[in-house]
This record gives C-alpha cells, structure tokens and sequence, in this order.
C-alpha cells in the first residue's frame, strides 16, 4: 500500500488515456528521419492494415484499465496521409465501434504537404478527423530539396488552403530551424512565411543528426551550438509576437489550440499503441491493496512482420516500471512543459508521494533550475535549456529507491 501526495492512502483515479496509431509508410524516407517508417511509395496494403489495427485495438481493450473513454487519437507515422479517406473512416468507424470517445475528444492526423495527400482532406474531415498536423519543414524550396522532402514550398501554402477549405479550423505546421547553412535572416524569412499562414499551432524545432539516418552518416554544414541557440531565441520572440504561446520546448499555440494528445504525454496519461512500433503505457491498477503498475507495450516495428503477427499475439513486449522509471519518465516529460506540473500530479500518475523528490526539487531550484511554489513546479529557461542536465538530478539508485 502507498500513500499520495497528503499521505492519504487509497484508491486514486487513472490519469486521461488517449490512442495511437502509427501508420509507418512514407513515399520515400527523409535523410533526417529515424522514426519507425520505410519507403513504400503510394501503393502500402491500406485495407489489411486498418483491419490489423482493428484487431489490434480489440486486444489491447481487453484490459480492464483500456475500458475508460478515449480523451483524444492521434495518427502518426510515417505518412498517414497516404491512407485514403474510406481507409480512414473504417479505421475511425471501427475505433468508435469498438470504444468509448469522449464527447470533445481531439482527433490529429499527420499529413504529408504534398497535393495527392491534401486531395484527402475532405475525406479525413468527414471521417471525424478534426486536427491535421502538416509537416511543412521549410518554405524554402533550396531547403526542401536539402532535407530530401517530396513537396515544394507552392505545395504547403496549397495544402493549408486545401485543409481551410473543407473546414479544418484546427491546424499544425511544423517547422525546423538550424538547417544546413541557415543564417539568421533566412531562418527569420522562413518563420514569416509560416506566420502568413495563420495555423493554430506551430512545432518549431531544431534539426538534429539522429544516430541511424543518411544525416548522421553524411552530415550536412549545420549552425554551430551559439547560432542555433539565436535561431532559437529568435522564432520564440517572434512567435510571441505573433500571438503563440509558447508551452512546450518546441510547441507554440494560439489560446485554447495546444494539442491535447501531446499534453497527455508531457502529463503521464497513459495512451494506448496500435500498429508497427507502436508504444502504450497503461496504468493497470490504483487500489491500495495491490498497489501501483505502470506497463510499458510496443509493437514489432516492421510492417510485415506485423501484418503477420496473429490476433492474440498482438501484445507485443510488454514489461512494468520501476520506481525509477517512473521518476525518470514523468521528469523528462513534465519538465519540457514551460508551465511545469501541480505538485499532486507526479502522485496521481506515478503513484509516489512528490515528498520523495523534495532534496532534489530544491537543490535543483537553488541551482537556478526549478521554480518551487505551493501550487506548481516549473523549470526556469536555464531548466529547460540544461534539460538532460536536470533530469538527471532524479536518478537514484536501487538502495535510494528502496528507501522510506
């Protein structure tokens, strides 16, 4: 038995539980990219995936904590704008079917710019979907041929306007900064003409050299770690400007359009994960007699290898945190919030009592690291600046773990 954050001990409601979905196709692999997706170019086998998913989801909502109302669905990829919109409604169609959808849940669907994905839209908006995530990347057309995208710069400004059209009113673009050779001026212009098109929420992130990508083995001329840091403070100051808050290390919204799906991972909801590669958490039991588990699932990460996969082996790996990987996770995902947590929701979540972390909370805070108050926990901009470093002030061995 545990107690919670006032040391009351009992039963405690599970966080929010989203869904998602990682379609893992794209036309052609970007050099940067080192997310689960392979080349497949327009033709992947839709109608036997969706019905793997479905079987997929059917498994997964065996578990009687899966039996909540889903509070958002995001699919991922990969290019789920690949998919064709009665794809996407039979998936939407048989996800309904099959669970309980909260009255407002948020459904995101990530898209390519390209025009024979933006040719969709209408599709995925008459299926439920209400939230797209284009990824736009540059409006440099010299940029987009360095990243190795498929689209051009004509082609994003097109496919907003397609989104608007069919009446999506909730938009992402994303947006990468630091690119090979970008100065100041060009990553500025870049950012405007992102502005111009007034979605509700901009990603602008840094280009890195991930291990495993065309990228990391022939690396490009990148800024160096001081301009990539003015390239930083730059978009931040001007997205202010333009009306985004900032929320998130690399997430900017207007009031009301942050993405709920994301915040429940920056939160440590739990979400569950269907098809290749996909990974779940679930918080499998909160009554005081047999305490707290936390699982951890992900899916075989090979498209064929998953279309194979029989029914009831769609389980996928599974195992349980530890302490220490609850710590770990819940740090490394609430810390990126600029706004921080309530110190009663590392309890909620994680099932630990806050008290356990106040000398590292407060050593942090001394540092210049953390914000302490009665109602939030929050990381300074030198927090989230140092990220790696601060979390790594909440590791604790076994011997510390097992204490109190």
């Amino acid at each position: 038995m545990r107690e919670d954050a006032t040391g009351i001990s009992g039963a405690i409601e599970p966080p929010p539980l989203a869904l998602y979905i990682h379609t893992p196709w794209c036309v052609r692999k970007c050099p940067y990219c080192d997310f689960n997706s392979h080349a497949a170019g327009r033709s992947p086998p839709f109608v036997r995936y969706v019905a793997q998913l479905l079987a997929d989801l059917e498994r997964e909502l065996r578990a009687p904590a899966a039996q909540r109302p889903l509070a958002s669905i995001f699919i991922g990829g990969g290019t789920p704008s690949l998919f064709p919109g009665p794809a996407i409604r039979a998936l939407l169609d048989g996800i309904r079917a099959r669970a309980r959808l909260a009255p407002e849940i948020e459904i995101t669907l990530e898209a390519n710019p390209g025009a024979a994905d933006a040719h969709r839209f209408a599709a995925y908006r008459a299926a439920g979907v209400n939230r797209l995530s284009i990824g736009v990347q540059s409006l440099s057309d010299r940029q987009l041929a360095r990243l190795g995208r498929i689209h051009r710069a004509g082609e994003a400004r097109a496919a907003v306007a397609a989104a608007r059209a069919v009446g999506f009113d909730n938009l992402n673009l994303d947006l990468m900064f630091a690119l090979p050779d970008q100065t100041l001026p060009e990553a500025a212009a870049d950012l405007e003409a992102l502005i111009e098109l007034a979605p509700e929420h901009v990603s602008y992130y840094q280009l890195t050299l991930e291990s495993g990508t065309d990228f990391f083995a022939h690396p490009p001329t990148l800024p160096d770690a001081d301009l990539a840091a003015d390239l930083a403070v730059q978009g931040l100051e001007r997205l202010s400007l333009a009306g985004y808050r900032q929320y998130e290390v690399s997430a900017y919204a207007r009031a009301q359009r942050q993405c709920q799906h994301n915040l429940n991972y920056w939160r440590f909801g739990d979400y569950l994960g269907i098809g290749a590669g996909a990974h779940g958490k679930l918080t499998v039991s909160t009554d005081a007699s047999s305490g707290w588990r936390i699982r951890r699932s992900v899916k075989d990460p090979h498209p064929q290898t998953y279309l194979e996969t029989p029914s009831e082996r769609l389980t996928g790996r599974r195992s349980e945190l530890t302490e220490q990987d609850c710590v770990c996770e819940f740090i490394l995902n609430a810390m990126r919030l600029t706004q921080g947590f309530e110190p009663g929701l590392f309890s909620q979540t994680t099932g630990w009592p806050i008290a356990r972390l106040a000398d590292r909370l407060e050593r942090a805070a001394a540092d210049g690291l953390l914000i302490l108050s009665a109602d939030r926990i929050r990381p300074t901009t030198l927090g989230r600046d140092f990220l790696d470093d601060l979390v790594s002030r909440f590791l604790f061995h076994d011997s510390q773990a097992n204490a109190g």
